[in-house]
């Protein structure tokens, strides 16, 4: 796979004291450059694999690399996750100073920035995220929506290579959602940041580039978002190409009606489970 940012070859991970895994056998890669989206209902692993990809996890089966970096080598914990930001579901739990500036200096300060260096590297992050007049606010007097943008600030001043955002819209109100997401694409669209979406809303994932979708397994799509969307349109290519990647089609198919409304099942996949 050429041009990978982020790469899962055969992962599995369990929890300590689970009887089963979490994730089994995932191989997968996400390209530079691109926005995908990883689509599934909760307990489908879509988180697991999202720490497993930043190295909050180790796997225990497999590797996984970050910019070609091996997540199992120790020393280089800090370049991994330089390279590869995480952005978590509730924002008021990755918010740690008083002052939006010295929230968005506590990653550099990790990474050893040199002092000098913060001011410009904070105020560029906040520019980007559209936040940079509220530089001197208290974290605890904003939206949601500008407290995620806050935690995407913080992740930008760093630097990385990819943002991975696992479920970052879950506890926003709908405007709150629309800030966040509309900012990351933004990031991703007109500076090239490789973007993992993890999501369960099936609006959010249509707007990406690629789609990918657990299962109790396998990651099992990786399609581009207009293909997937596409299938009422041509049933049997899509039913041919997936059934090439050797997976289990049905229950991709069904974590993927799961996050939709039953009125729009019809509409976009037809008859293809009957």
């Amino acid at each position: 796979m050429e041009d990978l940012i982020l790469r899962a070859d055969n992962v599995s991970y369990a929890y300590e004291d689970s009887e089963g895994m979490a994730v089994r056998g995932v191989t997968l890669g996400f390209r530079a450059g691109e926005m995908t989206a990883v689509l599934g209902h909760n307990g489908s692993g879509k988180s697991t694999l999202a720490k497993l990809l930043n190295g909050l996890y180790i796997p225990t089966e497999g590797h996984v690399t970050v910019c070609g970096i091996d997540t199992q080598e120790d020393e280089h914990t800090w370049d991994i996750r330089r390279s590869a930001g995480m952005v978590f579901q509730n924002p008021d739990n990755q918010l740690v100073a008083s002052i939006v500036r010295d929230d968005v200096a506590f990653g550099l300060e990790n990474i050893g920035v040199p002092s000098a260096q913060m001011p410009a590297r904070i105020e560029t992050a906040l520019r980007q995220v559209e936040m940079l007049p509220f530089i001197d606010r208290a974290p605890h007097t904003l939206s949601g929506g500008q407290k995620q943008r806050i935690a995407i600030a913080g992740i930008l001043a760093m630097q990385p290579k990819a943002l991975i955002l696992d479920e970052s819209t879950a506890m926003l109100d709908p405007r709150g959602r629309r800030e966040v997401f509309d900012t990351v694409s933004r990031l991703n669209r007109e500076q090239g940041i490789t973007v993992v979406w993890i999501t369960h809303f099936m609006e959010e994932a249509a707007r990406c580039d690629r789609v990918s979708a657990p299962g109790e397994t396998y990651l099992l799509v990786m399609r581009p978002t207009d293909a997937l969307l596409a299938a009422e349109r041509d049933h049997d290519r899509l039913l041919d190409e997936l059934s090439l990647a050797n997976r289990r089609l049905s229950g991709t198919l069904r974590i993927v009606l799961d996050t939709i409304d039953a009125d729009d099942v019809e509409s976009l996949f037809g008859g293809v489970l009957e």
